[in-house]
Parts: C-alpha cells; structure tokens; sequence
C-alpha cells in the first residue's frame, strides 16, 4: 500500500475517531499496523483531552505486596514463580504483610495491591482471615487478587464464582487488578501460560466481578508472542465486556521482559510501547483511563506516553517483584511522579482505587 493511501486512512480514521465514533477491528489493526507513529500520538492526545479536558493525571500511592512466589501454574514469561518445595518459594507471615502496610502507612499509602502465585496449601479461607485481619488494624483500600486467583480459589473450593467474589468481599476486598490477561487469545496462552486460566474463563470471572459491584482494571502484557492483530483482538475483547459492565476503571498495557525466563526473546522496543498505548486509548473508547507502565519502560518513557493518550501514572509502587525478577528494576517516589507530571504539562492529582480525587499538588 502507497504512503499516500496509508495517510488518507489515517485520514478517514481520525475523522472518525474525532467525531466520537467507533473504530472497528480492521482499522485498529490498520493503526498498529501502518500509521505514523507521531500521527498516531496526536490523535490519542486528542482523545485523551475529549475524555479529560481538565488536563489532570492521576497516580495512586501504595505497595505492591507479592505474599508468595510459590505458584503451580508455571508460565514461560514469568521469571518470579517457584514451585511448591523449592528452596527459593517463599510464603510472607501475617507479620510480615502488616510490617508492610504500616511501612505504606507512613508515606501517605491509600491501597494496597496483593497478588502472588496460584499457591496450592493457600485457601479461600487463608484470604478471607487475612484480609479481615488487615481491615480491622489498617484504614486501605484492598485492591488485590486477579481474575486468575479468583478463578483458583472457585475451582479448588468447588463454589460458585458469586459465592468467592461474596465471600471475599465480606472480608474486605474491594476491587481487583486485571492481572493474568497477557493476551485475550488462547493460541497465545497456549505458548506462553499454557496451565493458565483461558482467555474465556478471565473474560467470564471478571464479568462476575463487575456482577458484584466490584470495579477492577484491565491489563495486557505484549511483546512476546502474539501477533499485532493479536493484540487487537484483545483489545477487542476487553472493549466488549466494558459495553457488557461497566466494571473497568482503566487499561495497563505493559511489555513483556524477557530476562531470567524460560520464555525469552527480545524487549519490546518503547516505541513499539507507545504505540500500543496509542492505540489502545483511541480503540477503547468506553474506558475512562489509560495508565503508563514506568515499572517496564521507565518514568521518561512514561512521561512521553501522556503524549500518546495516556493519562495515569499509576501508582508509586513502594514494593514491586514480579517485573523487578526479571531484571528490569525502576524505582520512583511520590515526589518525583509530581514533577514528571507537572514537567510534562498537567496537573498532579492524588487518586484512590477508583479513581476519586484525594488530592490535587
């Protein structure tokens, strides 16, 4: 195709995009495909500022608690998991995890996010204490699990969904990250996290999670080993259950890193990163926000996708693991996250779970 075609395509689509109408899969595949990438920034800005006009961008200060490494699922991308008995596993005490939190406490921390492996000696009984116990010492917000330990939990109990998701609403959960999503696509789940929950059980246990009131997010991890209309049949996917629920608060797409897995491969370029942060904030037109992933790409590049549709910047991270096993480690403060936003031109606001409004700097 002639660059002349391509740019009256591009030329259709922006068209589109900016008269509030819906792009289909064909020209999501054509945006990931072939348009111009600095085109493709200023039209997901464009997006960014009909759906957030106020300018503001947003981040959450908590602590990512991993309360175990010891999971049965073994997937080939994943470089933290150990299997039950090896002499790596670990398993944090009650002690252990409210050490934390006061840690979380004390910086101002609002949320608290907890996944970890799919422990085979862990129990719906195991979260449902501890996450009373967390409730009744600490004033957070319990925005912990995923989809794939939810499903976990249901099938080694042997309840309903609706009864898990009750159960541990009780105690005190009170939204979930998208986490095990990766790629929406079971042919990629089948080389990548073969032992892993399929793309229709995630789709059909966070759909019962929205059913329950809950809000969570949605995420994707790409650069592995799907293909780019892959990528956007996930987006697919995720845009369809929001016109279901209702129930997602944001979208995560973060790349793949190769290092110290079985998986390997290569790192994802960043502008492959954001491009696919373009394109997901023009795609899902009916999710309110699209958050950077600093922790893979680093707070710079970070900084530059609030350019490219991007309008949250996540969360401090006090605590992070599962990214940092495989050998990519970048760390930031609230302080920082402050000035990176204000640096690139937009107000610094404070956010909690849901994406309320707890502080403006």
């Amino acid at each position: 195709m002639s660059n002349q075609s391509n740019k009256s395509d591009m030329e259709k689509i922006s068209g589109k995009v900016l008269e509030g109408k819906r792009i289909s899969w064909d020209e999501g595949v054509f945006l990931l495909e072939k348009a111009d990438l600095l085109s493709l920034g200023l039209l997901a800005d464009e997006v960014r500022r009909m759906k957030h006009p106020e300018g503001i961008v947003t981040f959450v200060i908590d602590r990512n608690i991993n309360y175990t490494n010891i999971c049965c699922c073994g997937c080939r991308f994943c470089a933290f998991y150990r299997p039950l008995g090896h002499p790596e596993g670990y398993l944090l005490t009650n002690e252990e995890i409210f050490q934390k939190i006061e840690e979380l406490l004390a910086v101002g921390g609002t949320q608290l996010l907890m996944q970890g492996g799919l422990h085979p000696e862990l129990n719906l009984e195991y979260f449902e204490d501890l996450f009373r116990e967390i409730k009744k010492r600490y004033p957070v917000t319990l925005h912990s699990l995923s989809p794939v330990e939810i499903d976990y939990l249901a099938r080694q109990s042997g309840l309903p969904l609706e009864q898990v998701l009750g159960r541990l609403q009780a105690a005190g959960l009170d939204s979930l990250p998208g986490g095990g999503a990766e790629i929406l696509v079971d042919r990629v789940r089948q080389v990548v996290s073969p032992h892993k929950t399929s793309a229709r059980r995630w789709l059909e246990v966070t759909a019962a999670v929205h059913r329950s009131g809950m809000k969570s997010t949605a995420t994707m991890v790409f650069g592995h080993q799907e293909t780019l209309r892959e990528r956007v049949s996930h987006l697919e996917a995720v845009r369809s259950l929001q016109d279901e629920t209702g129930g997602f608060t944001a979208f995560i797409p973060w790349t793949y890193q190769p290092g110290n897995t079985v998986l390997g491969g290569r790192a994802t370029s960043s502008w492959d990163y954001l491009r696919m942060t373009a394109v997901s904030r023009i795609y899902l037109d009916n999710i309110p926000n699209i958050q950077v992933s600093w922790v893979t790409q680093g707070v710079k590049i970070a900084q530059i996708a609030l350019g490219f549709g991007a309008n949250d910047f996540g969360s401090t991270m006090l605590e992070e693991n599962v990214v940092r096993a495989a050998g990519t480690g970048h760390s930031s403060s609230e302080q920082e996250l402050v000035a990176l936003i204000k640096n690139a031109g937009f107000t610094a606001a404070q956010r909690d779970n849901l994406y309320y409004i707890l502080k403006h700097y």
